[in-house]
């Protein structure tokens, strides 16, 4: 199935339903399949071909939900950046991918205006927002003109299921980002699995306040379209009250989060019955303390919560059944239905129950790999027989227990090498979320002559009157000797990602 199939399959089976709740717009199916196939329509009369990239900088609104469908019904490839993208990233991810077109509001519309020579490939510009043009190179057109158009009917289809969908970047090794690579045959896949778990029906109503740029944000779009609910669109997570106020009055029964959107929540002051029309939550991103689920578990006990593990690289790859959250609230679970996962150690062979190794992945969601970029996608990309059982090495550590389930330890690059010990970061962290007020934990190694490296902890606390020694002191109770900090630092705040994760790569 193509991915504008979503939109399109359910525009013609329940027209006239709401699909997208954004501020004060309430729009159907198909009133988004209309415009979609209007700014389709544009794309094509500007000379966008089979398969030409189109970036989008948006932050969450009606027009990032249209542009994604009418750039797919163009049979183009979507790019999605972060609305907030600087000039120097922007230039280096439209000139990777060689875009032909890109969809903005007037701050970054100008900045490729002023410099259009930075910029070889782009064509058009389709701005949203404010009508007043001028005219120049590259062309400018009008988001609100294009979708206004008379067509009816998309143009017709010129993409398979094996073409590409979209471009994901994320972050590289290198420090430039890599493009990850999506087919449509990859993301319907993924999405038909998540959904399947999830149980997701038409009835479902999903709040999202993550962005599209970041995966797990643009999924909530195209499931909920596929499966024929509605969208509950949200700019951010910035107002804790306003976002649960919208769930209370929408009654949402959806809502994806990510660890600090969970740390906020359990700072705050509001009512579990603001949220009484929840049926499930979940999360990935990163692997949320125990005592977080527990916390959140306490104040929202009908609640479905699925833990789980992904990667831009295959969307998904591991979740936890709710009903294994009590006996198990430290594992991120199986493989999502229709995958295989297992573990290997360094010398590549299988380890069995109990032993730590890196998590390999295979199914129809792995992707095709970096954009471009043979060498970084030969570093963690193994072919197979057929495309469909393409194999990925995470780049992370777990072990699985007895009856098959898995537990995240580290990233590869993170473990902490003290004393002569291998240390995982997530277990010094978990001790440190076990101090009453602490709401984010950060551990690293940093150089030091004699242990080869010393343990840093960082966190943030909700106790004003915690104090560096109380934390090691409560982190000896819990961890042996040479896994406790010898560094101990109390922040307002720790460094994030784009998606919301820490951003352990800027701590010192």
């Amino acid at each position: 199935m193509l991915v504008q199939d979503f939109l399109q399959n359910s525009a013609q089976r329940i027209p006239n339903k709401t699909a997208l709740v954004y501020r004060d717009q309430r729009l159907t199916y198909s009133q988004i399949d209309a415009s979609a196939n209007a700014l389709a329509y544009a794309l094509v009369q500007q000379g966008l071909r089979l398969g030409d990239r189109v970036a989008v900088c948006l932050p969450n609104c009606t027009e990032a939900v249209i542009s994604v469908f009418g750039i797919l019904k163009a049979s183009g490839v979507f790019v999605f950046l972060h609305p907030t993208i600087k000039e120097k990233k922007l230039r280096y991810i439209l000139n990777n991918c060689r875009a032909a077109a890109l969809i903005c509001g007037k701050l970054h519309a100008s900045v490729v205006r002023k410099k259009p020579e930075g910029f070889p490939t782009l064509g058009t510009v389709i701005q949203t927002g404010s009508d007043e043009f001028r005219p120049g190179t590259p062309d400018l057109l009008s988001f609100n003109e294009c979708i206004h158009g008379s067509t009816a009917k998309p143009p017709a289809d010129r993409a398979a299921d094996t073409d590409l969908a979209c471009i994901i970047y994320t972050s590289g090794s290198t420090g430039e980002p890599n493009g990850v690579v999506c087919g449509h045959d990859n993301i319907d896949f993924v999405s038909n699995s998540i959904i399947t778990y999830l149980e997701n029906s038409p009835e479902d109503i999903v709040i999202n306040v993550l962005p599209f740029s970041f995966d797990y944000g643009l999924y909530q779009l195209l499931m909920v379209f596929r499966f024929g609910g509605t969208l509950v669109l949200e700019p951010a997570f910035v107002y804790t009250s306003e976002i649960l106020k919208r769930i209370e009055i929408e009654k949402a029964t959806g809502f994806p989060i990510v660890p600090t959107i969970l740390a906020i929540l359990l700072q705050k002051l509001w009512k579990p019955e603001q949220l009484r029309s929840l049926r499930y939550m979940t999360n990935t991103a990163a692997a949320l303390p125990v005592n977080h689920i527990q916390s959140i578990r306490e104040k929202l006990p009908w609640v479905k919560f699925y833990s789980m593990y992904g990667l831009t690289e295959c969307k998904r790859a591991l979740y936890l059944p709710p009903e294994q959250l009590d006996a198990r609230s430290d594992s991120v679970g199986i493989a999502i239905p229709g995958t295989k996962v297992w573990l290997e150690d360094e010398q590549a062979y299988r380890v069995g129950p109990g032993v730590t190794g890196e998590l390999v992945i295979q199914g129809p969601h792995v992707m095709r790999g970096y954009w471009e970029d043979p060498e970084a996608t030969a570093a963690i990309y193994k072919d197979a027989p057929t495309a469909a059982n393409r194999i990925l090495y995470s780049g992370d550590l777990f072990r699985m227990d007895e009856e098959g389930y898995y537990y995240f330890v580290s990233r590869k690059d993170d473990m902490i090498k003290s004393r002569g010990e291998k240390i995982s970061p997530r277990e010094i962290e978990e001790a440190a979320y076990g101090i009453e007020g602490v709401t984010e934990a950060a551990a690293i190694g940093v150089p030091d002559p004699v242990l080869g490296q010393k343990i840093k902890l960082l966190v943030v606390s909700s106790d004003t009157s915690l104090t560096e020694i109380q934390v090691r002191h409560r982190c000896s109770q819990t961890l042996e000797d040479f896994m406790v900090p010898q560094i101990v630092e109390i922040r307002e705040s720790l460094p994030k990602t784009e998606n919301g994760k820490i951003k352990k790569s800027a701590l010192q």
